[in-house]
């Protein structure tokens, strides 16, 4: 057996027995005094051979880490490792001796380091090994060898998921063979980046091969899948595989036959059933065949009665009369015939020669009763006359009052988005005339309302000149400028900024309407019933400029919606109304206290909700949403909300816009970067501004979530061709300061990089922009375009233009018709004890946290109603609300699926 290098070699194996057999005999110099590590052995020692106490482990080299063995034995007076079978040279040992204090054997142990340089001499040709081998006086003993192998994870798997289109409870399998790796790599199946785990799921099945097996599909399973394989070099992912789980449809069941549509004869009689059972979903089939049945029928035709003939008159009876009768019996009424009509008894006088003596006086009785009977009558005359006089006087003019302008609802300005092609849900159209209608009178309430406002104050519109106006559409024939210059002219109204473009106004109803700013996100829903039946309100909605009118904000609030006046203020409303606006906050009240500020008579702002914990039976009420704010309010006025954050997690949405010179004519070039709140509103404005500057658009907005951590906003430019273009920017970045950006007040925050190019011919620009947030989250612009042919406008599709009428008044202004939606809600206000009322109907729509604020109203059903009208006037589906309507499974919501062509 060949020995290790060190003293047994040099010195040979005599020798080195014999030193060791001096060491443990406790021979010293001294006077053999003892010592521990000269102490006696005990005398078993020399017939002991030496035993691990660790034995080397099989070792990954991850990257160009060494990795290191280790090997300790007892009673053991040498130990050296052997590698892949050459000895380890023993300067590369690291060796360790003690004494076990139990056996008072010596303990010896010793470490190696392997280097990825040593493994890969032989990779390929072997694996490579070590062992140590450890002596005694007895003799060696060898341990079990420890494998070192080279650790890696190639990066395209041999086989990846493939996605499918399955039917609901069809089996799905997805195969996945993961990359070849040393170890063997590990596998785990994610469905939108969640850990599918079998256990939680016993829907889910892993075979040993590592593929996925989902037993039964349903619609939750949905999604897209990723195999991940993982070792401890690296985790690779798959390519996802979309697994989309449809649904055919199915009819429901036919419902009961309706009443014969003859009254009389022959006629016909129909049922209808829905494809909602199920209803198809993510491409499935829609039913095949016909959801409407007719059938003949026949009614019993009704018989109306008639009078037989008069019978003969009776004779002269005391009292001076006599008498006839018929009866209804010529033909007697059948089947729901009419009854005869008229009287079936007939009294005259008698003649004097036919009639009794009688006492005298009587002729004088009757002549007092009947000049009674005429006096009363004139009375009552009188007063009727009197009343509709004073009706005249304190109320409308009778053209105003005409029954016409209340139902025609004052026809939208424009034309409304139409109806999707295959709705059939509310179809059948109220008796409502568009026609154009004309009056005279001022647009005031019937009600004398004087005792109720100070028309100094302005709480009401002024009468408008000549008292005289045509409504055409609903439109007043002055312009916008002279509406917004007389509402400006009112005490109250000092602050209405002459802004045209950012104010909408109409003219309004019992039947309602809608006011919209376009591109802005700001609206204004007036329900039906809210302006109470026989009066008509002028109506204006606005958005205020920052600067005109600054909110007094404390501390670390902040502004996170614009400003908006609607009004006047004091007009009276039957119920709430829906002011829709942007905010710019991460929308989690977890993270801020918001509250909803209101602008007093005196100019003063007050606190009138607080986000979260809001009181039904307060005036006003919020529906938050990711992005915007639903008002309910029954009080018209000026309206902010402002955020104050509860820790430093409070976030609010920045837009990140860049612009530049559309013509550059000299060497100088200068890209404006823009950091605004992330509401449409703000964005107008600065697309507004760009476009009198004469700037264009130059990449797409960009959103980033800026922190209240109070450190500032950086701006950088990086990676410019230095051959063309440098920066004249002194510093290596610009700042803006944490507090312009967190108040909230202040527009068109932004840095302006004057580039310059090194000569006129140079026209092509690349470069890199980054936005941050100090130790926060950031955002960067990859630049690549030429100054000179990109042509691209300031309107480009990242400012998506409203092209809707500003105003829309009456039936047009909403989705849902008016006399269908009296139906619903008479349908669905009722409890129902299934559930099958409007309770269902909020649950379907995910309104569910409202149903304390919904059960509060008169009608919930039609609460319901206005908030989805104001969540989807642009992109509502009235299909999608009749499938909902159907689900609830009330009978009286059956008709709302039938065409009008099917009537």
């Amino acid at each position: 057996m060949p020995f290790p290098p060190g003293p047994f070699v040099r010195c040979g194996f005599s020798a080195a027995l014999l030193l060791l057999g001096l060491m443990f005999a406790g021979i010293t110099s001294t006077g053999g005094s003892e010592h521990p590590a000269t102490a006696a052995l005990p005398a078993a020692f020399s017939d002991l051979l030496p035993h691990f106490l660790v034995e080397p482990e099989d070792e990954y080299i991850v990257k160009n880490k060494p990795v290191t063995l280790s090997c300790r034995s007892t009673p053991a007076t040498q130990i050296y490792f052997k590698c892949n079978g050459e000895w380890v040279h023993q300067d590369d040992h690291l060796i360790e001796r003690t004494v076990d204090p139990a056996t008072a054997l010596p303990v010896m142990q010793v470490t190696i380091e392997i280097t990825r340089q040593q493994v890969e001499k032989i990779f390929g040709l072997d694996e490579y090994w070590c062992q140590c081998v450890a002596w005694s006086t007895t003799g060696t003993q060898k341990s079990q060898k420890a494998y070192i192998r080279i650790a890696y994870l190639r990066k395209n798997f041999e086989e990846e998921p493939q996605g499918k289109e399955v039917a609901l409870d069809q089996e799905v399998l997805l195969h996945c063979h993961p990359p070849e790796g040393v170890p063997q790599a590990e596998v785990e199946w994610q469905r939108n980046e969640d850990v599918l785990d079998p256990l939680s799921d016993p829907n889910f099945f892993i075979t040993p091969d590592n593929n996925l097996v989902i037993k039964k599909a349903r619609l939750l399973d949905t999604g897209n899948y990723t195999c991940v394989a993982k070792n401890i070099v690296a985790r690779r992912k798959s390519n996802s595989a979309t697994v989309l789980v449809y649904v055919n449809g199915g009819w429901s069941t036919w419902t009961t036959w309706s009443s014969c549509s003859a009254v009389c004869g022959r006629g016909w009689q129909k049922r209808s059933r829905s494809c909602t059972n199920p209803t198809p979903l993510n491409g499935g089939t829609s039913c095949e065949g016909q959801n409407v049945q007719k059938s003949a029928c026949v009614a019993t035709c009704p018989v109306d009665g008639g009078w037989s003939e008069w019978s003969k008159w009776s004779a002269c009876g005391a009292d001076c009369s006599m008498w006839r009768s018929r009866e209804c019996s010529q033909p007697s009424p059948g089947t729901g015939g009419k009854d005869c009509q008229g009287l079936d008894l007939q009294s005259m006088n008698c003649t004097n020669e036919q009639c009794p003596q009688t006492v005298s006086g009587a002729e004088d009785v009757a002549l007092y009763v009947g000049m009674v009977a005429v006096a009363l009558c004139l009375t009552l005359l009188l007063i009727v006359v009197v009343l509709v006089y004073r009706r005249k006087k304190e109320g409308l003019d009778a053209d105003v009052a005409d029954s016409s302008i209340l139902t025609t609802g004052f026809q939208p300005m424009g034309i409304k988005p139409s109806k999707p092609e295959n709705s059939h849900l509310l179809t059948i159209q109220p008796d409502l005339t568009t026609t154009t209608t004309s009056y005279q009178g001022t647009l005031r309430s019937r009600h004398d309302t004087a005792g109720k406002f100070s028309m100094t104050n302005g709480p009401l519109l002024d009468p408008l000149p000549n008292g005289s106006h045509t409504l055409h559409n609903g439109k007043l024939n002055s312009d916008t400028t002279e509406f917004v210059s007389r509402l400006s002219t009112q005490t109250y109204f000092k602050t209405l900024p002459r802004d045209v473009a950012n104010t909408s106004y109409g003219t309004f109803n019992f039947l309602g309407g809608r006011l919209t700013i376009p591109n802005t996100g700001i609206s204004l829903l007036i329900p039906p019933e809210a302006i109470p039946r026989g009066k008509i309100y002028e109506i204006y909605l606005t958005v205020q400029r920052k600067e005109d009118l600054r909110l007094p904000l404390a501390g670390c609030q902040t502004l996170l919606s614009p400003i908006v006046s609607c009004g006047p203020p004091g007009v009276v409303l039957s119920r709430p109304v829906i002011l829709s606006m942007d905010h710019c906050f991460d929308a989690c009240l977890d993270n801020w206290a918001v509250r909803l500020k209101k602008q007093n008579y005196e100019g003063a702002w007050e606190d009138v909700l607080l986000m979260g914990e809001e009181l039904v039976s307060e005036p006003y009420y919020c529906q938050l949403e990711a992005e915007t704010c639903r008002l309910f309010t029954e009080q018209l006025g000026t309206f902010a909300l402002v955020g104050e954050s509860l820790h430093m997690g409070a976030a609010k949405r920045l837009r990140l816009v860049l612009f530049s010179d559309a013509y550059c004519s000299t060497l100088e070039y200068n890209i404006r970067v823009y950091c605004m709140d992330d509401t449409q509103d703000v964005f107008k404005e600065v697309m507004q501004m760009e476009r009198q500057l004469g700037g264009r658009l130059i990449d797409e907005p960009h959103v980033l979530l800026f922190k209240d951590s109070y450190h500032n906003l950086r701006l950088s430019i990086h990676d410019m061709p230095q051959a063309h273009w440098r920066s004249k920017l002194l510093a290596g970045y610009q700042e803006i300061p944490f507090y312009h950006i967190w108040n909230g007040s202040q527009r068109y925050l932004h840095c302006t990089f004057t580039l310059e190019r090194l000569s006129l011919s140079t026209c092509e620009l690349t470069c890199q922009l980054c936005v941050w947030q100090v130790e926060g989250e950031g955002q960067s612009f990859a630049l690549d375009f030429n100054i000179a042919k990109d042509t691209r406008g300031l309107d480009s599709e990242f400012l998506l233009m409203d092209s809707n009428a500003t105003a829309l008044a009456g039936p047009s202004a909403f989705q849902i018709p008016y006399l269908i939606r009296q139906k619903i809600c008479g349908s669905l206000d009722a409890p129902c004890p299934n559930g099958a009322d409007w309770r269902m109907l909020a649950q379907r729509l995910k309104l569910e946290r409202h149903m304390s604020f919904f059960a509060s109203k008169a009608s919930p059903t039609s609460v319901i109603l206005d908030l989805w009208e104001a969540q989807h006037f642009h992109s509502g589906n009235i299909n999608q609300l009749a499938t909902v309507m159907a689900d609830i499974g009330k009978q009286e919501a059956m008709i709302f699926l039938v065409s009008d062509g099917e009537c």
